[in-house]
């Protein structure tokens, strides 16, 4: 699970990068959950939450045109 402070700290790149890596993570897992494995269940939950936090997040900065993004070295 990611902490949103964590999350806050990311550029607007890295956001949807992770966005990406998390629906990708979000397929796999239900792929998992509908072929019987029960340890997926408690992963798809907390993917979802963190897809959630990350969307989020991008929403914020669209919103808010004046805010500078942290700079990432990358």
């Amino acid at each position: 699970m990611t902490k949103i402070g964590e999350l806050r700290e990311l550029g607007v790149a890295d956001l949807e990068q992770r966005e990406g890596e998390l629906a990708e993570q979000l397929f796999r897992l239900r792929l998992q959950k509908s072929m019987g494995q029960q340890e997926a269940a408690r992963k798809l939950q907390e993917s979802r939450r963190d897809l959630a936090r990350v969307k989020t997040l991008l929403r914020e900065h669209a919103l808010s045109p004046g805010r500078v993004a942290p700079e990432t070295d990358g």
